[in-house]
């Protein structure tokens, strides 16, 4: 049997050869920015003009300006389109990589503005406290809301005044915008036009001065959150119905800025990812500081069935996408194409002194048309016909679906809420 044989020191190598540079080098992960495709790339944020000279300025009360194609095609090419893109993309750029929790600790949240705007919807939440809903038993639209509304609209002058809107013909101008982002009484529902109008009103307070553009992470993570909040109790105490629903072929009943403003939140996040929005355990965690997972989040608790894949396909389908990048650019061209560049959504902007119409836009029309006249009203323009078909299958202003929040509301009374159906091929 072969024994040990110790070995010299003189066959010790005094100089071992550097495997070190032998090794291949580390190189860090490919960021999510990478992959962004250079021959598609996600519409750009358009300069944002200085806030305009007031003086001797002339406010007026908007009114519908968009009532045929050629109008449409006036505002898509207009100063005010560029206007109203630049100002909801700053507010999404402004908070590209931000939290909740860190704008909460940042000077923006003591802006005066901002503490006035929170402080007027904490009132809002208090009508709504004042004006309970009617006991129907119906999933459907709750007649109450209109007593909402019209306290709503009572309020308005007192608290333009403590944001800073003294003058009585711009708060008469402003509140039709904020006025209109509660959803609509004659048909009592609620879409992402009326969120629109919320955002009009920020716009013009900047537009005013009153709102200085250093506030906009606020805006965004502070004040529109708070405004989703009080929209989500509106919701579910008058069972608004959607505005314009396509069923759940949409990217979600009511809301769409969330998901663009929570798509930038998360972009090069280093661990969440768009597939994250399937893991509870994730929704559960950062859902308070990451607006697209709070949304996910509350339209998972607002359905009667179980599963993101069948209340919600279009949502599933996008947390397939490689980076939140991508996401955030899908979210920039839907905002362009599918809100400002649809007729159907357009016909209801409203144009007034401060978000003004193109010129010649509605000059050819033979009358106006007001809010009230949607769903009976016809327009005729060049010859043009357009009616608007509340039963209609999505062809004018979506299909007018009951609310899927008051079904789940009414399934609670009645005790029936306790498990979320699974269909049975799930």
């Amino acid at each position: 049997m072969p024994s040990a044989v110790p070995i010299s020191d003189a066959e010790i190598p005094h100089n071992p050869p550097d495997l070190s540079q032998k090794l291949p080098k580390l190189t860090p992960r490919r960021r999510p920015q990478a992959d962004r495709d250079p021959s598609n790339p996600p519409p750009p944020t358009p300069a944002l003009p200085a806030v305009p000279d007031l003086k001797d300025h002339v406010f007026f009360k908007p009114t519908r300006r968009i009532l045929s194609d050629r109008d449409h095609q006036l505002f898509l090419q207009s100063d005010t389109h560029n206007l109203i893109v630049s100002f909801v993309f700053h507010l999404s750029d402004s908070v590209r990589g931000s939290t909740i929790t860190n704008v909460q600790k940042s000077e923006a949240a003591t802006d005066p503005a901002v503490l006035a705007l929170l402080a007027v919807l904490d009132e809002a939440e208090e009508l709504v406290r004042q004006s309970p809903p009617v006991d129907t038993g119906s999933r459907f639209g709750n007649p109450a809301f209109r007593d909402f509304l019209q306290k709503l609209d009572d309020a308005l002058p007192g608290w333009h005044s403590k944001i800073g809107v003294q003058n009585a013909a711009a708060q008469a101008e402003l509140s039709t915008y904020i006025s209109n982002a509660f959803g609509s009484g004659v048909r009592i529902d609620y879409g992402s036009g009326h969120e629109l109008n919320f955002l009009l009103w920020l716009l013009c307070l900047r537009q005013l001065g009153v709102l200085h553009d250093n506030a906009f992470p606020a805006c965004t993570l502070l004040v529109f959150p708070r405004y989703l909040r009080l929209m989500r109790n509106v919701q579910s105490t008058y069972y608004l119905e959607p505005a314009g629903s396509h069923g759940v072929w949409g990217l979600d009943d009511y809301q769409f800025l969330p998901f663009l403003f929570g798509a930038s939140q998360l972009v090069d996040h280093k661990h969440i990812r768009p597939l994250s929005i399937h893991n509870e355990l994730v929704l559960e965690e950062c859902a308070k500081d990451y607006l697209y997972l709070d949304q996910i989040q509350w339209v998972n608790a607002t359905k009667t069935v179980q599963g993101l894949r069948w209340h919600s396909p279009m949502l599933d389908d996008i947390s397939a996408a490689k980076s939140w990048s991508k996401v955030e650019a899908g979210m920039r061209r839907m905002f362009l194409a599918e809100v400002l560049a649809k007729l159907p959504v357009a016909q209801h902007f409203l144009f007034g002194s401060l978000i003004p119409a193109a010129p010649g836009m509605a000059a050819d029309a033979k009358e106006k048309v007001g809010e009230e006249d949607v769903g009976e009203f016809e327009v005729t323009v060049d010859g043009m016909k357009h009616i608007h078909n509340s039963n209609s299958w999505g062809d004018c202003c979506g299909i007018k679906v009951p609310s899927a929040v008051g079904a789940r509301m009414e399934a609670r009374k009645k005790g029936d809420a306790g498990e979320l159906r699974r269909l049975p091929f799930d």
